[in-house]
């Protein structure tokens, strides 16, 4: 079920007496959790309505007899069992033995008075699996899915109004190319901008570049872009602007060729005809890096890539020998890659 769907579910009283929640978007699941707790228990009894368990370390049948015993004082209980790694593929190292033939029949003639919620880090379930056949059969299986360019784009965008404020035609993309794709740092990011503009008003990319600092990661992502774009000026900005940062050149060195060998993977895949989200998911990366990543390697030819990776092993090389000073070497290394953009 969709969690959109799942929550609005939820929000009309309609609620299951179990779900699953799974997925990379971590965020957005513990929304969900947090929206499920707030209309299920009131807040002054949230204390003694909520159980916790870590099924790494108890068992299932621990968490089923508290499904089965009454609540005290309230109509409803909620259960909360994270590390529900018996419903993935994944080796189970935890303490705990589950009898999951226990939570089947539990499924037949569930507590009306209870909601379990099962947590699990993974990016999939086991379908192969009996239990996760039977828990999907009551549409109860919640997947959180990290967000795709468009909808990362329309979240901020959304976040923002909620906040008081708007973007400016460029802005959330600025906002996301310093900050990268996690929404508990956009979010956060998104309560300093309203802040600032006291709950009104237009945020601009000026206002972003100046209150929302980069990490070093999205620094060398966006000097990279400059690169991209022959705007070498604003490049050698962005690297000195790093330096200042007491980042160490070698450091920068290796995010650039990160950069450039993911440029490499993403111009390959897509030439084999895989999408944004396949691709996200071969190479471990959020779909938004990887939307960026096609845009940047437009600018350079497969063969030249590959030259530029040789290059930063050599750089590399040569740094880590004292054959070259760090900070001079990168300061080579972009004027190279300026002058063989431009041929």
């Amino acid at each position: 079920m969709d969690y959109r769907k799942a929550a609005k579910d939820v929000g009309a009283g309609h609620l299951l007496p179990l779900y699953v929640c799974y997925g990379q978007e971590k965020y957005l699941m513990q929304q969900f959790i947090d929206y499920v707790a707030d209309q299920l228990i009131e807040p002054e009894y949230k204390e003694f309505a909520i159980s916790k368990f870590d099924l790494k370390e108890t068992s299932i049948e621990a968490v089923i007899e508290d499904a089965e015993t009454p609540p005290f004082m309230v109509p409803h209980k909620l259960i909360f069992a994270h590390n529900a790694l018996f419903l993935t593929g994944a080796k189970d190292t935890g303490k705990a033995d589950h009898d999951l033939d226990k939570l089947v029949e539990y499924l037949k003639a569930p507590a009306e008075y209870s909601v379990i919620i099962f947590t699990v880090d993974a990016e999939k379930l086991d379908e192969r699996k009996t239990i996760v056949k039977k828990i999907k059969a009551l549409d109860a299986l919640v997947p959180f899915p990290l967000l795709g360019p468009e909808e990362l784009h329309t979240w901020v965008v959304k976040a923002a109004t909620k906040a008081g404020f708007t973007f400016e035609a460029g802005a959330v993309e600025q906002l996301i190319m310093n900050i990268g794709a996690n929404l508990q740092q956009l979010s956060t990011e998104i309560e300093k901008l309203s802040l600032y503009l006291q709950n009104s008003g237009t945020a601009t990319i000026e206002l972003i570049d100046k209150l929302v600092a980069r990490s070093s990661e999205q620094s060398v992502f966006m000097l990279v872009e400059e690169v991209a774009k022959l705007r070498i000026e604003r490049a050698f900005l962005l690297l000195e602007e790093l330096l200042k940062h007491k980042e160490e050149p070698i450091k920068i060195m290796m995010l650039i060729a990160r950069q450039f060998r993911i440029m490499l993977q993403v111009k390959e895949l897509t030439k084999q005809g895989y999408s944004q989200s396949q691709i996200a998911s071969q190479i471990g990366l959020h779909p938004y890096a990887v939307k960026i990543a096609e845009g940047q390697a437009r600018s350079f030819e497969a063969g030249y890539l590959t030259t530029i990776i040789a290059m930063l092993a050599d750089l590399d090389y040569q740094m880590k020998s004292g054959q070259i000073d760090k900070v001079l070497g990168l300061e080579l290394f972009l004027m190279k890659l300026a002058e063989g953009q431009q041929r």
